[in-house]
């Protein structure tokens, strides 16, 4: 979809530390996580990416960092696997950070800026809320994975986009059916079919 990769470029041009394959990555990986949940239960988690020392400064570990003592290689959201134990690890309390080249630097961070001011839409929690100040503080953009299975793009403070998983995963699929196409939904699936 055009559309998803112009906002994902631009907001990627307005921060310099962060690269719009990355972010697609990492949006890609949060619709995952928002749709599919992990061992039957609904996720939420944070992503921060680029500025990873700022958003170092402007955070603390909750835990033990289960990422701390392994190799850069393994950490790349490129691999499988690595994306599988980043699920895994979603269902641990706090955020990750993602490097502006697609590694996951830390995991189970409290995100810590000054939150005082901040114009988060109603209805949207403390999870928001410090995605959008870590964003306001840092050079680092922010994808926010809601236990309501939408994902949220947070920029310098704000909420710049909300994505929907089912059409964000029908984006990137084509249809196989020759033009026209009639699409035809419900709150359970979408068809799409030729026109006669």
């Amino acid at each position: 979809m055009e559309g998803r990769s112009d906002l994902l470029e631009q907001v990627a041009a307005e921060r310099g530390s962060v690269e719009s394959d990355t972010l697609e990555q990492v949006v890609t990986l949060a619709v995952e996580l928002a749709r599919e949940g992990r061992e039957g239960r609904k996720v939420g988690t944070i992503f921060t990416v680029g500025d990873v020392d700022g958003v170092r400064a402007t955070s603390q570990p909750m835990i033990l960092d289960p990422l701390a003592g392994h190799g850069e290689d393994v950490r790349r959201l490129d691999r499988p696997d690595t994306r599988e134990t980043i699920k895994e690890l979603a269902l641990l309390d706090g955020a990750f950070v993602i490097s502006n080249e697609g590694v996951a630097v830390s995991a189970t961070r409290y995100l810590d800026a000054d939150a005082s001011g901040l114009d988060v839409p109603g209805g949207l929690g403390s999870r928001h809320r410090a995605a959008a100040a870590v964003t306001r503080a840092t050079g680092a953009v922010a994808v926010v994975v809601s236990e309501s299975a939408i994902v949220r793009l947070m920029d310098d403070g704000t909420l710049v986009a909300e994505i929907i998983p089912e059409l964000w995963i029908l984006s990137r699929h084509s249809s196989h059916i020759e033009a026209p196409i009639l699409t035809r939904s419900d709150e359970q699936v979408t068809v799409l079919s030729r026109m006669e």
